[in-house]
């Protein structure tokens, strides 16, 4: 029989083995934080008021030059366009499909490991060797979706690699149907917790098929929303692999560069190493306020 944790009454101290616990379990993580994160972090706020271009071991500083010069180009804006656009669509179809298909799984259905797995595999399929396969699926002259579109009769069939818009959604789509099985396996775990008697309850008083989900399902996998709404955010808003290997941020100059690919171009194509640390700035601190509002709103639903 296992027992009990020894409760510290008031006035006397705990004993020192509890503190000695304490600083072997936090002080290596946040050693191993300190030096892969935080420093990190702190060295490209740094770098982000430099002219810093790699090879030069010397970063002059220059103010705010970079910043204002981010924010005076026209292109930011496009591809600020571009990361909204990709993440706000990669987080809320990914979610509702994931929630759909859960529920639609979740049930006693024949062969539905089969299908789990199938659903789930591309979440672990490297993202190069997707965006390699979806390039020959939209190949303009011998894709399989150009080939499906010249059979339902649609005559002007876009070119997913000339036009910018249709680019985009190129890129996009197949970044969902790779993270599809992540949100998808994370609600379907989410449902097994779920309180069956509630439903059951909501069902016997004549609630509505809809009203049953929106009322009563859907409030308790509010935490797992929570925790897929910002992972979903920040992996959507890293991805490198698949715009990299499919049009390499075009067509026309930025057709699909987010922010973190042009942090790569700048720093890496362009050599300008301390423009690109001001772009990964600006993203930190965009995600930084996204995520305490996410977390504001989180505590308010609880309460």
């Amino acid at each position: 029989m296992r027992k009990s944790p020894e409760r510290v009454l008031p006035g006397r101290s705990r004993p020192w083995q509890d503190y000695a616990l304490f600083v072997v379990l936090v002080v290596p993580n946040l050693a191993l934080l300190t030096v892969f994160v935080y420093r990190p972090l702190a060295d490209n706020i740094r770098l982000s008021f430099t002219d810093w271009n790699i090879a030069d071991p010397v970063a002059n500083s220059v103010g705010f030059d970079n910043y204002i010069e981010w924010w005076q180009r026209d292109d930011s804006w496009k591809v600020v366009g571009n990361t909204v656009i990709f993440t706000v669509a990669a987080v809320v179809v990914s979610m509702a499909l994931g929630l759909a298909l859960a529920m639609l799984l979740d049930r006693k259905l024949f062969g539905r490991n089969v299908v789990r797995s199938a659903i789930f595999a591309p979440f672990v399929i490297s993202g190069a060797a997707i965006g390699v396969a979806f390039q020959f699926i939209f190949d303009p002259s011998f894709g399989l979706v150009q080939d499906v579109l010249h059979r339902l009769g649609v005559d002007n069939v876009p070119d997913f690699y000339q036009d910018p818009e249709w680019a985009l959604f190129m890129v996009t789509l197949t970044y969902i149907w790779k993270n599809l099985g992540y949100a998808f396996v994370i609600y379907l775990a989410a449902l097994q917790g779920v309180r069956a008697e509630l439903l059951e309850a909501a069902e016997m008083d004549g609630a509505s098929s809809w009203t049953r989900f929106t009322r009563v399902l859907l409030p308790q996998l509010r935490p797992t929303t929570f925790f897929l709404s910002i992972t979903v955010l920040l992996n959507s808003l890293q991805v490198f692999d698949i715009i990299n290997v499919m049009t390499r941020g075009g067509p026309l100059g930025n057709g699909t560069t987010t922010m973190v690919f042009q942090v790569y171009e700048e720093s890496f194509r362009n050599f300008r190493a301390g423009y690109g640390a001001t772009v990964a700035t600006i993203m930190f601190v965009v995600l930084l306020v996204v995520t305490l509002i996410q977390v504001r709103v989180m505590d308010r639903g609880e309460r």
